[in-house]
């Protein structure tokens, strides 16, 4: 049941800047002040995190990995998990990928049905974004069927074969541990990825077609690690325009030059660099090319990130959070949430005085509340 409150006494984020002015909110979304009064002084509201691409998941749902899987209790956990760290739009990152074990296509459909099974018991807005290895070409009808069968409504091409390698007949690195994953000999493997590696010619064409079946059916549509403009150039021109970590200043620039979204990873932000030596978020988000930071593999990492943006004076808070909330809302033509403004969704964060979630509202609902603020709602 959503709430009929009016928060008074917080620091509100609107879009206009911080504002004491109570905040009305009833059926889910935001409205004039008028409902039962709950004191929240020394507290600040701000607009609920947006996390586009997040896999940690993954922790939940094979706790231990190939001996026990829990697919729609560790979903529940996720969800848990997200309204802790102020995430109240997420988007679970599954891989369709030849890695198999929970990177494979039997996997994902678990994973896809689970999801369709539990979301709409949670207040959580959860939804799925599908990872495609460019290379699976065969898989592709099937790839189209499933996004189709499940409502999926995002797709991001990737590609993580090592090219360099399997075109020198060298096994890639971490070979062995990946044959295991998937079920196979790492003999059978490293024949498998050189037969993906081979169909290296057919993979422009054959995306660009899913693409467009994919389009048809309003599937946003994305590419991951963009190293090159050429590469993020040729992505757009299928209608993947969103450049999801881009490894490179060029890639990012060309993204902006192209009107795409611009997707980086928070943990990036909070080490302070990629951990694989790619560009540097920071850097990106100084040079205004980057729209939404992104959980990646931590929950915890949207909320920390923008306390460091902060404290290192790259972006003062408000600003650092349209990276967690407008941002990435705007990259997913999501309208009606992302700010504090009336006719929006109830998406809020209440943070106490230490910067810490203190509670999580998802369309009114509460997802999740401490002891101390909660005892302000029960008065």
């Amino acid at each position: 049941m959503s709430l009929s409150l009016t928060l008074q006494g917080a620091e509100v984020l609107r879009p206009e800047g911080w504002s004491d002015a109570p905040l009305g909110i009833s059926g889910g979304v935001i409205v004039e002040a008028d409902g039962r009064a709950v004191d929240l002084s020394g507290y600040r509201v701000l607009p609920g995190i947006v996390d586009l691409h997040g896999d940690g998941f993954e922790r939940h749902v094979a706790p231990r990995r190939g001996a026990l899987r829990e697919t729609r209790g560790g979903l529940i956990a996720t969800e848990a998990e997200l309204a802790a760290n102020g995430i109240t739009t997420a988007w679970l990152a599954q891989f369709w990928s030849w890695e198999g074990g929970l990177r494979g296509p039997e996997f994902a459909e678990a994973i896809f049905t689970a999801w369709g099974e539990m979301r709409g018991s949670v207040a959580t807005d959860l939804r799925v974004q599908l990872r495609l290895e460019t290379h699976m070409v065969d898989d592709f009808h099937r790839v189209a069927e499933t996004v189709a069968r499940h409502g999926i409504g995002y797709l991001v091409f990737n590609d993580h074969l090592q090219h360099g390698r399997l075109a020198e007949g060298r096994r890639p690195k971490q070979m062995t541990g990946q044959a295991l994953k998937s079920g196979r000999s790492p003999e059978a493997h490293f024949e498998y990825m050189l037969a993906l590696h081979g169909r290296g010619p057919e993979v422009p064409e054959a995306c660009a077609a899913l693409a467009a079946r994919l389009a048809e059916r309003g599937v946003a549509l994305g590419s991951h690690d963009d190293s090159t403009a050429e590469g993020r150039g040729g992505w757009r021109g299928i209608g993947a325009r969103i450049a999801e970590f881009p490894e490179t200043l060029e890639a990012a620039e060309a993204a902006r030059a192209g009107g795409d979204g611009i997707v980086m990873g928070a943990p990036n932000v909070v080490r302070g660099a990629s951990h694989k030596g790619n560009v540097r978020a920071l850097e990106l988000i100084e040079a205004g090319l980057c729209d939404a930071l992104a959980s990646d593999y931590h929950y915890p990492a949207p909320l920390s990130a923008v306390r460091r943006i902060a404290e290192l004076g790259v972006l003062d808070l408000a600003e650092a959070w349209r990276h967690v909330s407008e941002g990435p809302a705007r990259v997913m033509g999501l309208t009606d949430r992302g700010r504090i403004e009336e006719g929006r969704r109830a998406d809020l964060v209440i943070l106490d005085g230490e910067g810490r979630v203190a509670a999580t509202l998802a369309g009114g609902r509460v997802t999740y509340m401490s002891g101390a603020v909660a005892e302000r709602f029960i008065r």
